[in-house]
């Protein structure tokens, strides 16, 4: 199982304080938020939203993730939503999802009365399925696939009249990996995550890109006015800002960095990520995980990966130091009680930006 995280209501039940003292890193959201524009118009607070502003919504989404003209765009209230639409405008048969991975891919067909078989690696997907579901980068190891692998594989399903489902949530921070550019006539659909890369997950605003005829179903299915004003207008002025993406894309690059040598530097073993968070594996992850807690420190754990611990990123030199002073502690902690604890990696000298 899989929980989602950024709900630190949990954490403040057990060991108390408040949001504003806590350190989320449970999280794979970008801790330095798009900028809202200043002089919004009151009219997309007050008005329902209108079809003119979702066009250019989604004119600005197809430019900036290069999304082909063979396929149409759908924008709905977070990829969440549309994942849970996704099973109900899909080909009939068996699914298969390469784990493991978000969870709500599987919980979704499950609801749905198509409970998704797990593979290992996409090199392993059976001929008898229809639908294929592969998170790319993957979440939580950020296993990347290349795009012509996953043409390979768009083309295999579609020749067998079926589809392939492909999460690319994080691909916005990992320049290339976008399998969209190279889609022509492959029966696909492709989720973007507008929330992650641009730091407003709140807003709630995500995108699937897929056939004509599927992304017409899609947005039958959400009905109307299913993104609302302000999303509409701050993601497309967001989602035109080419030059606040690009520098963005260098400065998580250069802070996924420096958190990995802090948790290297603590007796963590970063094996996998994003440029939005490092997955380390530690013998005692769940005594770690409850260590920082006490600390008032959130961190991702997994029941599936007793040794995993996934870290958001702290956004700032204050919040990194803070972090390795309490893993520090902690480590200190654990190796003074009776569980043996791993022990610490090589220290290295922290980057500096």
């Amino acid at each position: 199982m899989m929980l989602h995280g950024g709900d630190l209501a949990q954490a403040i039940e057990q060991f108390g304080g408040t949001t504003s003292s806590w350190l989320d890193l449970s999280t794979g959201i970008n801790p330095h938020a798009y900028p809202i524009p200043n002089g919004l118009a009151a009219n997309i607070w007050q008005n329902l939203p209108g079809q003119a502003a979702l066009d250019h919504l989604l004119g600005a989404a197809r430019k900036a993730y290069d999304c082909p003209e063979a396929l149409s765009l759908a924008a709905g209230p977070g990829t969440q939503v549309l994942i849970s639409q996704i099973p109900y405008v899909l080909p009939e048969g068996p699914v298969i999802l390469c784990g493991p991975t978000y969870s709500s891919h599987a919980a979704s067909f499950a609801r749905a009365g198509r409970a998704p078989e797990e593979v290992s690696t996409p090199h392993a997907l059976p001929e008898r399925a229809k639908v294929a579901v592969i998170v790319n980068p993957n979440n939580p190891d950020g296993r990347l696939i290349d795009p012509q692998s996953l043409l390979f594989i768009a083309r295999e399903f579609t020749n067998r009249g079926g589809a392939l489902v492909l999460d690319e949530a994080f691909a916005d921070v990992m320049p290339g990996a976008s399998l969209l550019p190279h889609i022509t006539n492959e029966n696909v659909l492709i989720l973007r995550s507008f929330g992650k890369f641009f730091g407003l997950a709140g807003l709630r605003l995500g995108f699937m890109a897929a056939a004509p005829h599927i992304a017409r179903k899609m947005t039958e299915r959400l009905d109307s006015w299913a993104v609302s004003g302000p999303a509409l207008e701050i993601g497309r002025i967001a989602l035109n800002d080419d030059k606040w993406q690009a520098s963005m894309v260098r400065q998580l690059a250069d802070e996924v960095a420096d958190l990995t040598i802090c948790l290297g530097e603590n007796g963590l073993g970063v094996f996998g990520g994003t440029p939005l968070y490092a997955l380390a594996s530690h013998q005692q992850a769940h005594a770690l995980h409850q260590a920082l807690a006490k600390r008032h420190i959130w961190t991702r754990i997994f029941d599936y990966a007793p040794t995993w611990m996934r870290f958001g990123l702290p956004g700032s030199k204050t919040k990194l130091d803070r972090l390795s002073e309490a893993l520090q502690e902690a480590q200190s902690e654990l190796a003074s009680s009776d569980i043996p604890n791993k022990p610490a990696g090589n220290r290295q000298r922290r980057r500096k930006r």
